[in-house]
């Protein structure tokens, strides 16, 4: 069996059981800096670094020759640390976790806040920030775990360009040691502000944004071009053809506004990139996700199909604009598009639906076509009537999961 010690944030405090379970090694495994606490043990110790195959062939090894093998984490193994990797690696049989204090209950605790309020994101060691700003959009409370790179300035700045000012961030640097300190800033202080390398951030919400995140958003509140939008009905239609699950990496191509990417966002987790070749209208894009706090939203400006080349592979697309001169958009999106994924096209002119039709046809995706007609109310006398929309063709296919 080989043992995962968490240390806790107070290593000189240990519960008994963890000691003795170090005490009795006879293989000490952990970080250069977990190591030194215990640079006098007699244990042969194996430092852990990237990447982890060898450490790990070298622990099972270790293990299977009869040796005592300790593993040492900071904190909780199984909180954001080598615990599950180990679990995953050598099998549950193999591994026994001794729990430690993590430094989000420490931080809770000094700053009183219920820690099962908190949503936690783990910037530690890692390039991809969606986490964050999902988290953005719905938590009250949220623990930052930075890294040397991922300092609490950068997330701050993060925040900050996102539109997003109703946190304010809390920093707790050098916890449970002499040197400890807890700051309050708000994200303009913390953005210009170096701190101690071993922190926790914490963000807490001030405020929410203008504009609730929700599906049905009135299109008066959405920031646009004229009245160039996709009409609310026919967003909420569109959107459920769609179909999107968690997870989902979505397209939105011919963005406009972005008023479908940002209802899209408040479907489910996942990623949403809105492409727009206008530069005016990227920027009515980064205005709606400022009122709405649809922070999953990634404006995307370029002209398509070239701009969409580099982007992560979509497991739903879709497509509100481009469609109307050839078939370039249409046949990189398919291509693109996951196998089992599925696209969904507005379309107003009767040639543009019968090409894309014909596109489908030919790919043997079976196609769906939705008709829908709406209308508004506006006041008339002293009465109101109904203005109609333009007609709007919703057409959809799923891509086969094979051929």
């Amino acid at each position: 069996m080989i043992h995962v010690v968490g240390l806790g944030m107070d290593p000189d405090n240990l519960p008994e059981h963890s000691s003795e379970v170090i005490e009795h090694a006879q293989v000490l495994c952990g970080g250069k800096a977990q190591l030194a606490l215990f640079e006098d043990h007699p244990a042969e110790k194996l430092a852990i670094a990237a990447p982890l195959d060898g450490v790990i062939e070298s622990l099972a090894a270790r293990h299977a020759s009869g040796l005592m093998v300790v593993v040492l984490a900071d904190g909780d193994p199984l909180y954001y640390g080598i615990g599950a990797t180990l679990i995953e690696r050598l099998g549950p049989e193999e591994v026994t976790v001794y729990p430690g204090i993590t430094a989000l209950q420490t931080a809770a605790a000094k700053l009183k806040i219920p820690w099962s309020a908190v949503e936690t994101v783990s910037l530690h060691g890692r390039t991809d920030w969606l986490p964050l700003y999902r988290a953005l959009t719905r938590a009250d409370f949220i623990a930052v775990y930075t890294d040397p790179v991922n300092v609490p300035a950068a997330v701050a700045q993060a925040i900050l360009d996102k539109g997003c000012g109703h946190f304010v961030m809390w920093v707790l640097e050098d916890m449970e040691s002499e040197a400890e300190q807890v700051r309050k800033l708000t994200l303009e202080e913390a953005a210009r502000t170096s701190f101690s390398k071993l922190n926790l951030v914490l963000l807490e919400r001030t405020g929410r944004p203008e504009v609730a995140l929700t599906l049905g958003i009135p299109d008066d509140l959405l920031a646009k071009e004229k009245n160039l939008i996709t009409k609310g009905p026919v967003r909420a239609a569109g959107l459920s053809a769609l179909r999107i699950t968690p997870g989902d990496t979505v397209w939105d191509l011919g963005a406009g506004c972005g008023a479908v990417a940002v209802e899209a966002a408040s479907l489910a987790p996942g990623r949403v990139l809105a492409v727009e070749k206008n530069v005016g209208r990227v920027g009515l894009i980064r205005e709606n996700i400022r009122r709405t706090g649809a922070y999953a939203v990634e404006p995307v400006h370029g002209p398509m199909p070239r701009c969409l080349d580099d982007l992560p592979a979509p497991d739903r697309i879709f497509i509100g604009g481009g469609l109307s001169k050839n078939d370039a958009v249409l046949d990189l999106a398919c291509d693109r598009l996951a196998p089992g994924g599925r696209l969904v096209c507005h379309v107003v002119l009767l040639a543009t639906l019968e090409r894309v039709r014909r596109n489908l046809a030919a790919r043997g995706w079976p196609a769906f076509v939705t008709l829908v007609a709406t209308a508004e109310s506006r006041p008339l006398a002293d009465d109101i009537h109904l203005a109609a929309h333009n007609p709007v063709f919703i057409v959809g296919a799923d891509k086969p999961l094979e051929g």
